[in-house]
Protein backbone atom coordinates (compact mmCIF):
# COMPACT_ATOMS: atom_id res chain seq x y z
CA UNK A 1 0.00 0.00 0.00
CA UNK A 2 1.06 3.68 -0.95
CA UNK A 3 2.53 5.84 1.80
CA UNK A 4 0.21 8.34 1.27
CA UNK A 5 -2.80 6.43 2.11
CA UNK A 6 -1.88 4.26 5.05
CA UNK A 7 -1.62 7.59 7.66
CA UNK A 8 -5.37 8.61 6.23
CA UNK A 9 -6.80 5.59 7.30
CA UNK A 10 -5.27 4.84 10.33
CA UNK A 11 -6.02 8.78 11.61
CA UNK A 12 -9.78 7.91 10.59
CA UNK A 13 -9.60 4.60 12.81
CA UNK A 14 -8.40 6.55 15.77
CA UNK A 15 -10.44 9.06 15.54
CA UNK A 16 -13.62 7.09 15.88
CA UNK A 17 -11.92 4.87 18.72
CA UNK A 18 -11.12 8.01 20.37
CA UNK A 19 -15.07 9.36 19.80
CA UNK A 20 -16.42 6.41 20.56
CA UNK A 21 -14.33 6.30 23.87
CA UNK A 22 -15.53 9.39 25.03
CA UNK A 23 -18.99 9.16 24.66
CA UNK A 24 -18.63 5.49 26.21
CA UNK A 25 -16.90 7.20 29.15
CA UNK A 26 -19.32 10.27 29.06
CA UNK A 27 -22.31 7.95 29.60
CA UNK A 28 -20.71 5.54 32.12
CA UNK A 29 -22.40 6.85 35.47
CA UNK A 30 -25.62 6.47 33.69
CA UNK A 31 -25.08 3.11 32.78
CA UNK A 32 -23.61 2.21 36.26
CA UNK A 33 -26.51 4.08 38.58
CA UNK A 34 -28.64 2.14 39.63
CA UNK A 35 -32.41 2.47 38.14
CA UNK A 36 -34.69 3.60 41.37
CA UNK A 37 -38.04 3.40 39.23
CA UNK A 38 -37.07 -0.16 38.43
CA UNK A 39 -36.01 -1.19 41.67
CA UNK A 40 -39.30 0.21 43.39
CA UNK A 41 -41.60 -1.27 41.45
CA UNK A 42 -39.82 -4.74 41.46
CA UNK A 43 -39.51 -4.47 45.24
CA UNK A 44 -41.92 -1.73 46.76
CA UNK A 45 -44.43 -0.61 44.72
CA UNK A 46 -47.12 -3.91 46.08
CA UNK A 47 -47.19 -2.76 49.21
CA UNK A 48 -46.15 1.35 48.88
CA UNK A 49 -46.92 3.83 46.75
CA UNK A 50 -45.02 7.76 46.80
CA UNK A 51 -48.14 9.70 47.38
CA UNK A 52 -50.45 7.73 49.57
CA UNK A 53 -50.97 5.37 52.27
CA UNK A 54 -51.41 1.48 51.19
CA UNK A 55 -50.47 -1.53 53.12
CA UNK A 56 -47.57 0.59 54.01
CA UNK A 57 -46.67 4.43 54.40
CA UNK A 58 -46.35 6.70 51.52
CA UNK A 59 -42.21 7.11 50.43
CA UNK A 60 -42.00 10.66 49.19
CA UNK A 61 -39.97 12.62 51.46
CA UNK A 62 -40.32 9.33 53.99
CA UNK A 63 -36.47 9.64 54.57
CA UNK A 64 -36.97 12.72 56.05
CA UNK A 65 -38.36 11.52 59.38
CA UNK A 66 -35.74 8.64 59.97
CA UNK A 67 -33.48 9.73 62.65
CA UNK A 68 -30.36 8.86 60.45
CA UNK A 69 -29.55 7.52 57.29
CA UNK A 70 -27.77 4.56 58.49
CA UNK A 71 -31.48 3.85 60.13
CA UNK A 72 -32.90 3.68 56.88
CA UNK A 73 -30.88 1.30 55.66
CA UNK A 74 -31.17 -0.70 58.84
CA UNK A 75 -35.02 -0.62 58.46
CA UNK A 76 -34.85 -1.21 55.09
CA UNK A 77 -32.42 -4.33 55.47
CA UNK A 78 -34.47 -6.03 58.43
CA UNK A 79 -37.26 -3.98 60.00
CA UNK A 80 -38.00 -6.57 62.64
CA UNK A 81 -34.58 -6.37 64.18
CA UNK A 82 -35.33 -2.89 65.27
CA UNK A 83 -39.06 -3.61 66.29
CA UNK A 84 -37.31 -6.18 68.66
CA UNK A 85 -34.98 -4.19 69.61
CA UNK A 86 -37.58 -1.49 71.04
CA UNK A 87 -36.64 1.53 68.65
CA UNK A 88 -39.70 4.34 68.98
CA UNK A 89 -39.57 5.17 65.80
CA UNK A 90 -39.61 1.39 64.08
CA UNK A 91 -42.50 0.26 66.96
CA UNK A 92 -44.64 3.72 66.00
CA UNK A 93 -44.68 2.69 62.49
CA UNK A 94 -45.01 -1.07 63.02
CA UNK A 95 -47.88 0.15 65.54
CA UNK A 96 -49.28 2.87 63.02
CA UNK A 97 -49.81 0.56 59.89
CA UNK A 98 -51.62 -2.27 61.71
CA UNK A 99 -48.66 -4.04 62.78
CA UNK A 100 -47.99 -5.47 59.06
CA UNK A 101 -44.24 -6.80 59.16
CA UNK A 102 -42.28 -5.02 56.16
CA UNK A 103 -40.46 -7.72 54.10
CA UNK A 104 -36.67 -7.32 54.37
CA UNK A 105 -34.54 -6.82 51.83
CA UNK A 106 -31.16 -7.73 53.13
CA UNK A 107 -30.08 -7.79 49.38
CA UNK A 108 -30.49 -4.51 48.65
CA UNK A 109 -27.31 -2.07 48.38
CA UNK A 110 -27.30 1.23 50.00
CA UNK A 111 -26.70 2.96 46.31
CA UNK A 112 -29.61 0.64 45.84
CA UNK A 113 -31.75 2.32 48.20
CA UNK A 114 -30.68 5.60 47.87
CA UNK A 115 -31.71 5.74 44.30
CA UNK A 116 -35.08 4.00 45.25
CA UNK A 117 -36.05 7.10 47.85
CA UNK A 118 -34.46 9.73 45.13
CA UNK A 119 -37.25 8.22 42.53
CA UNK A 120 -40.14 8.71 45.02
CA UNK A 121 -39.01 11.92 46.11
CA UNK A 122 -39.03 12.98 42.79
CA UNK A 123 -42.50 11.27 41.72
CA UNK A 124 -45.14 13.66 40.27
CA UNK A 125 -48.49 12.92 40.98
CA UNK A 126 -50.14 11.49 37.26
CA UNK A 127 -52.35 13.99 35.87
CA UNK A 128 -56.29 13.11 35.69
CA UNK A 129 -57.61 11.75 32.63
CA UNK A 130 -60.72 12.17 30.67
CA UNK A 131 -62.04 9.76 28.41
CA UNK A 132 -60.05 8.99 24.90
CA UNK A 133 -56.83 9.90 26.92
CA UNK A 134 -54.03 8.20 28.76
CA UNK A 135 -52.03 9.08 31.73
CA UNK A 136 -49.18 7.77 33.43
CA UNK A 137 -47.81 7.33 36.64
CA UNK A 138 -45.54 10.27 36.93
CA UNK A 139 -44.37 13.56 34.40
CA UNK A 140 -42.42 12.36 31.60
CA UNK A 141 -38.80 12.51 31.72
CA UNK A 142 -36.65 14.37 29.58
CA UNK A 143 -33.45 11.79 28.18
CA UNK A 144 -30.45 11.62 25.56
CA UNK A 145 -30.71 8.19 25.35
CA UNK A 146 -31.68 8.74 22.08
CA UNK A 147 -28.87 11.20 21.00
CA UNK A 148 -26.29 8.24 22.29
CA UNK A 149 -28.27 5.53 19.82
CA UNK A 150 -28.12 8.08 16.83
CA UNK A 151 -24.31 8.98 17.10
CA UNK A 152 -24.00 4.87 17.99
CA UNK A 153 -25.37 4.30 14.67
CA UNK A 154 -23.69 7.20 12.75
CA UNK A 155 -20.36 6.08 13.89
CA UNK A 156 -21.16 2.18 12.83
CA UNK A 157 -22.18 3.36 8.79
CA UNK A 158 -19.25 5.36 9.01
CA UNK A 159 -16.93 2.60 10.10
CA UNK A 160 -18.34 0.24 7.46
CA UNK A 161 -18.14 3.34 5.06
CA UNK A 162 -14.24 3.67 5.82
CA UNK A 163 -13.71 0.09 5.88
CA UNK A 164 -14.75 -0.34 2.33
CA UNK A 165 -12.51 2.90 1.54
CA UNK A 166 -10.10 1.15 2.73
CA UNK A 167 -10.65 -1.62 0.58
CA UNK A 168 -10.84 0.64 -2.47
CA UNK A 169 -7.50 2.52 -1.65
CA UNK A 170 -5.17 -0.56 -1.31
CA UNK A 171 -7.03 -2.09 -4.46
CA UNK A 172 -5.61 0.93 -6.50
CA UNK A 173 -2.14 1.39 -4.50
CA UNK A 174 -2.12 -2.60 -5.45
CA UNK A 175 -2.87 -1.74 -9.38
CA UNK A 176 -0.48 1.29 -9.22
CA UNK A 177 2.37 -0.52 -8.02
CA UNK A 178 1.91 -3.84 -10.06
CA UNK A 179 0.52 -5.86 -7.23
CA UNK A 180 -2.17 -8.50 -8.27
CA UNK A 181 -5.41 -8.19 -6.07
CA UNK A 182 -6.77 -10.75 -4.35
CA UNK A 183 -10.12 -11.89 -5.72
CA UNK A 184 -12.62 -10.24 -3.37
CA UNK A 185 -15.47 -12.96 -2.13
CA UNK A 186 -19.15 -11.39 -1.45
CA UNK A 187 -19.62 -11.42 2.68
CA UNK A 188 -22.49 -13.83 1.98
CA UNK A 189 -20.24 -16.29 0.68
CA UNK A 190 -17.20 -15.59 2.85
CA UNK A 191 -16.80 -18.65 5.09
CA UNK A 192 -16.17 -16.41 8.26
CA UNK A 193 -19.64 -14.78 7.86
CA UNK A 194 -21.49 -17.80 7.66
CA UNK A 195 -19.95 -19.16 10.27
CA UNK A 196 -20.98 -16.16 12.57
CA UNK A 197 -24.25 -15.66 11.52
CA UNK A 198 -24.56 -19.79 12.00
CA UNK A 199 -23.47 -19.68 15.78
CA UNK A 200 -25.85 -16.43 15.86
CA UNK A 201 -28.55 -18.09 14.85
CA UNK A 202 -28.40 -21.47 16.90
CA UNK A 203 -27.45 -19.14 20.51
CA UNK A 204 -30.70 -17.05 19.30
CA UNK A 205 -32.90 -20.05 18.60
CA UNK A 206 -31.71 -21.92 21.65
CA UNK A 207 -32.42 -18.81 24.10
CA UNK A 208 -36.32 -18.54 21.92
CA UNK A 209 -37.04 -22.36 23.01
CA UNK A 210 -35.65 -22.50 26.37
CA UNK A 211 -37.70 -18.89 27.05
CA UNK A 212 -40.69 -20.24 25.64
CA UNK A 213 -40.32 -23.85 27.78
CA UNK A 214 -39.67 -21.89 30.99
CA UNK A 215 -42.72 -19.79 29.93
CA UNK A 216 -45.11 -22.18 29.46
CA UNK A 217 -48.12 -21.87 31.03
CA UNK A 218 -46.92 -18.69 32.59
CA UNK A 219 -49.26 -15.54 32.20
CA UNK A 220 -48.00 -12.26 33.98
CA UNK A 221 -49.69 -8.77 32.82
CA UNK A 222 -52.77 -11.33 31.81
CA UNK A 223 -55.21 -8.61 31.24
CA UNK A 224 -58.81 -9.84 29.90
CA UNK A 225 -61.87 -8.25 29.06
CA UNK A 226 -65.05 -8.92 31.71
CA UNK A 227 -68.45 -9.12 31.20
CA UNK A 228 -68.92 -6.26 33.00
CA UNK A 229 -66.13 -3.12 33.27
CA UNK A 230 -65.83 -3.44 37.19
CA UNK A 231 -62.99 -0.82 38.59
CA UNK A 232 -60.93 -2.32 41.63
CA UNK A 233 -59.69 1.31 41.65
CA UNK A 234 -63.09 2.95 42.44
CA UNK A 235 -64.49 0.26 44.65
CA UNK A 236 -61.22 -0.49 46.93
CA UNK A 237 -59.53 2.50 46.09
CA UNK A 238 -61.74 5.49 46.02
CA UNK A 239 -64.45 3.73 48.29
CA UNK A 240 -62.16 2.01 50.54
CA UNK A 241 -64.44 -1.21 50.07
CA UNK A 242 -62.42 -4.20 51.93
CA UNK A 243 -60.86 -6.91 49.99
CA UNK A 244 -62.54 -9.76 52.10
CA UNK A 245 -65.94 -8.05 51.85
CA UNK A 246 -66.67 -9.51 47.99
CA UNK A 247 -63.45 -12.31 48.49
CA UNK A 248 -65.13 -13.57 51.86
CA UNK A 249 -63.29 -16.94 50.86
CA UNK A 250 -59.86 -15.53 51.11
CA UNK A 251 -58.99 -15.75 55.28
CA UNK A 252 -61.49 -19.00 55.53
CA UNK A 253 -60.86 -21.02 52.81
CA UNK A 254 -58.03 -22.22 50.06
CA UNK A 255 -60.20 -20.25 47.44
CA UNK A 256 -60.64 -16.97 47.23
CA UNK A 257 -64.08 -16.59 46.18
CA UNK A 258 -65.57 -14.53 43.62
CA UNK A 259 -68.70 -12.78 44.63
CA UNK A 260 -71.84 -13.29 43.46
CA UNK A 261 -74.32 -10.56 42.24
CA UNK A 262 -75.95 -10.39 45.55
CA UNK A 263 -73.01 -8.95 46.59
CA UNK A 264 -72.81 -6.23 44.41
CA UNK A 265 -76.53 -5.53 44.88
CA UNK A 266 -75.85 -4.56 48.43
CA UNK A 267 -74.63 -1.46 47.35
CA UNK A 268 -75.93 -0.67 44.23
CA UNK A 269 -79.50 -1.45 44.50
CA UNK A 270 -79.52 1.89 46.52
CA UNK A 271 -76.61 3.25 43.54
CA UNK A 272 -77.83 3.19 40.31
CA UNK A 273 -74.99 5.30 38.61
CA UNK A 274 -71.57 6.65 38.98
CA UNK A 275 -70.25 10.26 38.73
CA UNK A 276 -66.90 9.88 39.96
CA UNK A 277 -63.85 10.48 37.39
CA UNK A 278 -64.47 9.40 33.87
CA UNK A 279 -63.14 5.61 33.38
CA UNK A 280 -61.57 4.21 30.19
CA UNK A 281 -60.81 0.68 29.11
CA UNK A 282 -56.29 -0.22 28.53
CA UNK A 283 -56.51 0.65 25.22
CA UNK A 284 -57.90 4.09 26.30
CA UNK A 285 -61.51 3.65 25.12
CA UNK A 286 -64.07 5.10 27.22
CA UNK A 287 -66.62 3.35 30.02
CA UNK A 288 -69.59 4.01 30.03
CA UNK A 289 -70.00 3.01 33.45
CA UNK A 290 -73.94 3.85 34.07
CA UNK A 291 -74.55 1.34 31.25
CA UNK A 292 -72.35 -1.21 33.50
CA UNK A 293 -74.29 -0.81 36.16
CA UNK A 294 -77.22 -1.50 34.40
CA UNK A 295 -75.89 -4.70 32.93
CA UNK A 296 -75.16 -5.52 36.42
CA UNK A 297 -78.77 -5.24 37.03
CA UNK A 298 -79.68 -7.67 33.74
CA UNK A 299 -77.70 -10.49 35.49
CA UNK A 300 -78.86 -9.85 38.72
CA UNK A 301 -82.61 -9.79 38.17
CA UNK A 302 -83.29 -6.14 39.00
CA UNK A 303 -85.86 -3.93 38.38
CA UNK A 304 -83.71 -0.37 39.08
CA UNK A 305 -87.63 1.23 38.32
CA UNK A 306 -90.13 -1.08 40.53
CA UNK A 307 -87.17 -1.52 42.75
CA UNK A 308 -87.37 -5.10 43.44
CA UNK A 309 -86.23 -8.73 41.57
CA UNK A 310 -87.71 -9.94 38.48
CA UNK A 311 -89.33 -12.99 39.45
CA UNK A 312 -91.55 -15.87 37.48
CA UNK A 313 -94.38 -17.69 37.55
CA UNK A 314 -92.71 -19.54 40.67
CA UNK A 315 -91.36 -16.65 43.13
CA UNK A 316 -87.60 -16.97 41.50
CA UNK A 317 -85.56 -14.42 40.73
CA UNK A 318 -84.35 -14.37 37.49
CA UNK A 319 -80.86 -13.70 37.80
CA UNK A 320 -78.42 -15.36 35.72
CA UNK A 321 -74.45 -15.99 36.79
CA UNK A 322 -71.55 -13.46 35.67
CA UNK A 323 -69.65 -15.20 33.46
CA UNK A 324 -66.41 -13.52 34.53
CA UNK A 325 -63.10 -14.72 32.71
CA UNK A 326 -60.53 -16.31 35.65
CA UNK A 327 -57.20 -14.15 35.41
CA UNK A 328 -54.81 -16.32 38.29
CA UNK A 329 -54.63 -19.68 36.92
CA UNK A 330 -52.17 -21.95 38.74
CA UNK A 331 -51.32 -25.02 37.41
CA UNK A 332 -53.54 -28.21 38.84
CA UNK A 333 -50.37 -29.98 40.30
CA UNK A 334 -49.57 -26.57 42.54
CA UNK A 335 -51.64 -26.76 46.14
CA UNK A 336 -52.17 -23.02 47.46
CA UNK A 337 -54.65 -22.11 50.08
CA UNK A 338 -55.72 -18.36 50.30
CA UNK A 339 -56.04 -18.57 54.38
CA UNK A 340 -52.78 -19.87 54.89
CA UNK A 341 -51.27 -16.84 53.31
CA UNK A 342 -54.06 -14.28 54.01
CA UNK A 343 -54.74 -15.22 57.59
CA UNK A 344 -51.89 -16.98 59.47
CA UNK A 345 -48.96 -15.52 57.91
CA UNK A 346 -50.93 -12.12 57.56
CA UNK A 347 -49.83 -11.47 54.24
CA UNK A 348 -51.42 -8.79 52.20
CA UNK A 349 -53.16 -8.91 48.94
CA UNK A 350 -51.31 -6.50 47.21
CA UNK A 351 -47.86 -8.68 48.12
CA UNK A 352 -49.61 -11.30 45.28
CA UNK A 353 -51.63 -9.22 43.12
CA UNK A 354 -49.84 -6.04 43.10
CA UNK A 355 -51.13 -2.24 43.46
CA UNK A 356 -55.22 -3.86 43.15
CA UNK A 357 -56.47 -0.45 44.24
CA UNK A 358 -55.22 1.66 41.23
CA UNK A 359 -56.24 -0.99 38.42
CA UNK A 360 -59.10 -0.37 36.57
CA UNK A 361 -58.74 -3.18 34.82
CA UNK A 362 -57.27 -6.28 36.68
CA UNK A 363 -54.59 -7.87 35.13
CA UNK A 364 -51.67 -10.71 36.68
CA UNK A 365 -49.01 -8.43 38.31
CA UNK A 366 -46.66 -11.28 39.79
CA UNK A 367 -45.16 -14.04 37.91
CA UNK A 368 -46.45 -16.91 39.75
CA UNK A 369 -43.71 -18.97 38.75
CA UNK A 370 -42.11 -21.44 41.46
CA UNK A 371 -38.91 -19.44 41.81
CA UNK A 372 -40.99 -16.37 42.52
CA UNK A 373 -42.86 -17.62 45.34
CA UNK A 374 -39.48 -20.03 46.42
CA UNK A 375 -38.24 -16.08 46.83
CA UNK A 376 -40.95 -15.26 48.87
CA UNK A 377 -40.74 -17.92 51.10
CA UNK A 378 -36.93 -17.10 51.37
CA UNK A 379 -37.12 -13.47 52.26
CA UNK A 380 -41.23 -12.79 53.55
CA UNK A 381 -41.00 -12.94 58.01
CA UNK A 382 -44.07 -14.65 59.49
CA UNK A 383 -46.68 -13.27 61.52
CA UNK A 384 -44.64 -15.19 64.59
CA UNK A 385 -45.54 -13.42 67.30
CA UNK A 386 -49.29 -12.98 69.18
CA UNK A 387 -50.36 -16.09 66.40
CA UNK A 388 -51.24 -19.27 68.01
CA UNK A 389 -51.12 -21.27 64.92
CA UNK A 390 -46.93 -21.57 65.47
CA UNK A 391 -47.51 -22.02 68.97
CA UNK A 392 -45.21 -24.96 67.87
CA UNK A 393 -42.65 -23.66 66.95
CA UNK A 394 -40.84 -23.19 70.78
CA UNK A 395 -37.56 -23.23 69.66
CA UNK A 396 -38.09 -20.34 67.69
CA UNK A 397 -39.66 -18.55 70.05
CA UNK A 398 -37.17 -18.98 72.59
CA UNK A 399 -34.06 -17.48 69.88
CA UNK A 400 -36.52 -14.70 68.95
CA UNK A 401 -36.74 -13.84 72.89
CA UNK A 402 -33.37 -14.21 73.62
CA UNK A 403 -32.02 -11.84 70.44
CA UNK A 404 -30.64 -14.87 68.91
CA UNK A 405 -32.57 -14.87 65.42
CA UNK A 406 -34.53 -11.23 64.48
CA UNK A 407 -37.17 -13.30 62.59
CA UNK A 408 -38.29 -16.09 60.92
CA UNK A 409 -39.25 -17.06 57.23
CA UNK A 410 -41.29 -19.27 55.81
CA UNK A 411 -38.16 -21.41 54.98
CA UNK A 412 -37.03 -21.76 58.12
CA UNK A 413 -40.30 -23.64 58.87
CA UNK A 414 -39.75 -25.68 55.46
CA UNK A 415 -41.90 -23.61 53.39
CA UNK A 416 -39.02 -24.41 50.59
CA UNK A 417 -39.16 -28.22 50.68
CA UNK A 418 -41.36 -29.52 47.43
CA UNK A 419 -44.21 -31.44 49.83
CA UNK A 420 -45.17 -27.69 50.67
CA UNK A 421 -46.77 -27.25 47.71
CA UNK A 422 -46.53 -30.81 45.53
CA UNK A 423 -48.88 -33.11 47.05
Amino acid sequence: MSGSFKPLYRICYRSIFVLFSFLLLGNISAIAAPDGKALFNSNCASCHNPLKDLTGPALQNIDKGFPTKQWGYDWVHNSSKLIGAGDPTAVAIFTKFNKTQMTAFPQLSTDEIDAILKYVDEFKAPVASTPGTTTGGEAPTETNGWVYTVITLALLVLVVILWRANQTLRRVANDKEGVQNEKEIPLYRSKLVIAIVAILVFIMAGYWLVNGAVNEGRQQNYQPSQPIFYSHKVHAGVNQINCLYCHAGAEKSRQAMIPSSNICMNCHKAINSYSGTPLVTAEGKPVDANKQIQTLYEYAGWNPEKKDYNRDANGNILAKPIQWVKIHNLPDHVYFNHSQHVKVGQVQCQKCHGPITEMDEVYQFSALSMGWCINCHRQTEVQFANNNYYSVYQKYHDELKSGKRAGVTEADMGGTECQKCHY
